[in-house]
């Protein structure tokens, strides 16, 4: 090979890597920010000063709505762009999240329970909310009074629940639309919990979805149901967290099963999964920190799962290095709902 044919393909791949890396980005999701609130959804001020730091130096921090738009609309954002979003609106997040987040001039979104803001003490109240929005900080839905969405009345049928639940949503953007001025129809859905026809009939009405399994979003991602990596309680060590933040999409369809309410622990979990940058055999999967044993057809990937016999929250996560840059991951995150013998969902 001459050497203008050496640079000609030096520069194609720096183009192809230009471009993969642009169609990326991470959601990090924070409820508490102190010291005196349950600590599996907190994380300290100290701790989430050094979060912030580091994304200042190494990372491009955008406003939640640019980002989700850019992948819609299949524009490119900047190489490991992120957006910062909270949960359920702490009056924490204004006494110690807020004055660093202005420090750093970063964009942030807080979805809230509309009903709840001024009434309940460690809520942030509306003059709060509007004080905050005046600099920057956006505010989307999280339904009116933050329930388990898929429990059922007693006698409810599934179609009384799907629209009891969406005017559950609707009721509460409508709020925020005549506090606030605007509706970004985004909903995040509390306890991370959802199934198929919720996801699809809010998305029927234009709304996005974020969850709270692990993963990196593109263009190709469910926008029903976007990932967003937690990054209190046991997941804000920074030494963890920065791979997370490097990590990418991973190129998964055809999951199986589709849905993500169990009534029994399926046998295995399948995907396909597109191939140009990763190579199916060093896709590794975890449940519970174990990796699952798996079986590869060409691109298909089969898991064999451990057993899931709890009610509660599970998640099946799969990752894959790079081709393009080994020391970045494809991730894919799997949720598992089950509840109770008697419907119940556990808080």
């Amino acid at each position: 090979m001459d050497i203008r044919s050496f640079l000609i393909s030096i520069t194609f791949t720096l183009f192809s890597i230009q471009l993969w890396a642009n169609d990326n980005a991470v959601i990090l999701v924070y409820h508490h920010v102190s010291t005196s609130t349950p600590p599996v959804t907190s994380v300290s001020p100290e701790t989430f000063h050094e979060h912030m730091s580091y994304l200042h130096k190494h990372h491009t921090v955008l406003p939640l709505q640019q980002i989700v738009e850019s992948l819609q609309n299949n524009q490119q954002l900047p190489d490991k762009a992120v957006a910062i979003t909270f949960d359920d609106g702490y009056e924490n997040i204004y006494d110690n999240a807020h004055p660093i987040m202005q420090e750093f001039k970063f964009p942030y979104t807080i979805f809230v329970n509309p009903p709840l803001i001024g009434k309940a003490h460690y809520q942030l109240d509306w003059q709060q909310v509007k004080e905050m929005a005046s600099q920057g900080v956006s505010f989307a839905n999280h339904g009116n009074h933050h329930p388990h969405m898929l429990t059922r009345e007693i006698n409810e049928t599934e179609d009384a629940w799907l629209k009891r639940s969406i005017e559950d949503v609707q009721k509460a953007e409508q709020h925020l639309t005549e506090k606030l001025g605007y509706s970004l129809k985004y909903f995040a859905y509390p306890y991370g919990e959802f199934n198929n026809r919720l996801k699809t009939g809010l998305a029927e009405l234009g709304y996005v979805g974020f969850a709270q399994h692990s993963g990196a979003i593109a263009s190709y991602s469910d926008f029903s149901a976007l990932p967003r990596f937690p990054a209190a309680g046991i997941y804000s060590n920074l030494k963890t967290l920065k791979v997370k933040l490097n990590s990418l999409a991973m190129p998964v369809s055809q999951v199986f099963p589709s849905d993500s309410v169990i009534v029994a622990s399926p046998k295995s979990i399948t995907f396909n999964v597109d191939i140009t940058d990763l190579n199916t055999h060093q896709i590794n999967c975890f449940q519970n920190n174990k990796v699952l044993p798996k079986s590869v057809i060409d691109k298909h990937i089969i898991l064999t799962q451990n057993p899931i016999d709890t009610a509660g929250r599970h998640k099946i996560n799969c990752t894959a290095p790079s081709k393009k840059s080994p020391s970045r991951y494809y991730w894919f995150s799997k949720p598992l709902f089950m509840a109770t013998p008697d419907g119940q969902w556990l808080d």
